[in-house]
């Protein structure tokens, strides 16, 4: 038999599976590590604990498949896109990784546009720089941690990491480095222009190739750490949304994924450069060769309803312990008690800024409507609600750009409700779906495995043999007017709370609390 290994090294944690040659499931498992938060905005994680958690899942997921590690052909990475890992000469890490969600580079990320010029940037990188980007987390340890800056030899994001881990190979590819600012994502190279402003040699960033090609072999060290087969080989593998996009079948025109996991994603397919100079969008290259997305973020989607469920619902958790399930299903359970709109309740998701279509760090999430009528059931659906408001103005300007959006496929962990399923299809007034395999990322990056080694003539020809069509929800039109009318007073609420986000952000400077 022929078995391929998907990692994904998320925020949460890290989860592994093994696939056979159809995109089965054959065994997977999970480990969370910390998040640390030293500051309002900010977000750090050990890239010591990532490493620890793909060891014991990939240990844990052979045993668990009771097969041979000779018949796993191919592992591909998948992980959190942005993160900054920084080593030093002897390959230790410098300081914690920078993560995606941290929000503390807004001064770098305009000393990046203003020292190499905004339009500049938009033609280089088809973006502008962002706090959530790599670039500005340079910048930012350059400005403030000089002395760990002195020390790079090489920069590396999150999935590249491990691959090093497990292959002793600097590399990276296109899809993943597309968010980094310092791509030139026409000419699928890295920017000298940019790397020259940021003070960095090009020897201090990883090669770069396709997704789909092989980039090393496990080497004798992680072989005996993670009990895989020495040389066993490891392609490039994607950034989580482009793995995710993979594992959703978002290979041609017309085909976009909406994804609510810990941030929530709109991703299109396009065959050609597409860039919204308003920056509300991020045009990135793509995990096929020659193709790119674009591609609309939410930060706190799937990070809302998580920390709903830590702060304001322990009895859920509680019982769900005791029975071994997953407390976001008594979540969802109560939140479908509640009509449609929430009779006036509307959560705006900005608890950690937000990204698109505002690009506003200073953003805050925010609960409006409470009334005396509201239960706890009602602040339960407003969550889900309130991201999935999010996802429509994602949706909204990528159809904006001429994108259209003929076929809609669900992912990540909001696609496993039933009713997060039809909120989103009433939301977006559209027909969505969702397909055979819930393992996303880890799936899309076995399918580019399964593509470097052989298995497969190409990404496409994967896609057709291990992703179908499962199930598909259709917008219930009672609800779809309500939501529209919800939805103005929802954009409305961001233009009205604008500027006391940025009074309220200065008090919190003004006295550091």
């Amino acid at each position: 038999m022929e078995y391929l290994i998907g990692i994904d090294i998320g925020t949460s944690g890290t989860k592994t599976v093994i696939f056979n040659r159809l995109g089965e499931t054959i065994a997977s498992h999970t480990v969370e590590y910390e998040l640390f938060q030293p500051e309002i905005g900010w977000a750090e994680q050990r890239p010591e604990d990532w490493w620890n958690a793909v060891c014991k899942t990939i240990k844990a997921s052979i045993e668990k498949a009771k097969i041979s590690p000779e018949d796993i052909k191919g592992i591909g990475l998948s992980g959190q896109m942005h993160g900054l890992v920084l080593l030093d000469r002897n390959n230790n890490v410098i300081r914690p990784a920078l993560l995606w969600c941290d929000l503390r580079t807004a001064k770098e990320c305009d000393e990046i546009m203003d020292g190499v010029g905004r339009s500049r940037i938009l033609d280089i990188t088809g973006n502008p720089v962002l706090p959530a980007f790599t670039a500005p987390k340079i910048q930012w340890v350059k400005n403030h941690e000089r002395e760990n800056f002195n020390k790079i030899n090489k920069v590396l994001l999150p999935k590249d990491y491990i691959k090093f881990m497990l292959t002793g190979e600097y590399c990276s590819e296109y899809s993943d480095a597309s968010g980094t600012s310092m791509l030139d994502i026409k000419k699928r190279e890295w920017s000298l222009e940019i790397l020259d402003f940021l003070g960095l040699r090009i020897n201090q960033l990883p090669s770069l190739k396709e997704s789909c090609e092989v980039m090393g072999y496990v080497n004798k060290r992680s072989s005996e750490l993670t009990g895989l087969k020495e040389g066993t080989p490891v392609v490039g593998g994607a950034g989580d949304q482009a793995a995710g996009a993979i594992g959703n079948g978002i290979v041609k025109k017309g085909m976009i994924s909406a994804t609510v996991g810990t941030s929530g994603v709109v991703f299109a397919y396009t065959d050609k450069v597409t860039i919204d100079r308003e920056g509300r969008v991020q045009t990135f290259c793509h995990a096929i060769p020659n193709t790119w997305h674009v591609m609309g973020v939410t930060n706190g989607a799937g990070l809302s309803f998580r920390w709903l469920r830590d702060n304001l619902c322990d009895i859920e958790k509680s019982v769900s312990l005791k029975m071994g399930r997953d407390p976001y299903e008594f979540m969802t359970a109560e939140a479908e008690k509640v009509p449609a709109g929430c009779m006036g309740l509307i959560y705006l998701p900005y608890i950690m800024g937000e990204r698109t279509p505002h690009l506003n760090t200073k953003a805050k999430g925010v609960l409006f409507g409470l009334s005396a009528i509201h239960t706890k059931n009602h602040i339960i659906r407003a969550f889900m609600e309130g991201v999935s408001y999010s996802l429509k103005d994602c949706l909204s300007v990528i159809n904006s750009m001429g994108i259209d959006a003929a076929n809609i496929r669900l992912s990540g962990g909001g696609a496993r409700s039933e009713l997060w399923k039809q909120i989103l299809s009433d939301i977006f007034a559209s027909r969505v779906s969702t397909v055979n395999s819930k393992e996303g990322p880890a799936l899309g990056v076995a399918i580019l495995a399964a593509v470097g080694t052989g298995i497969y003539k190409s990404i496409q020809e994967a896609c057709d043999a291990c992703i179908k069509e499962v199930s598909v929800k259709m917008p219930i039109m009672e609800n779809v007017n309500i939501y529209k009318d919800f939805y103005g007073v929802y954009k409305n609420l961001y233009v009205s709370l604008k500027e006391q986000y940025d009074i309220t952000d200065a008090i919190i400077r003004k006295y550091g609390k």
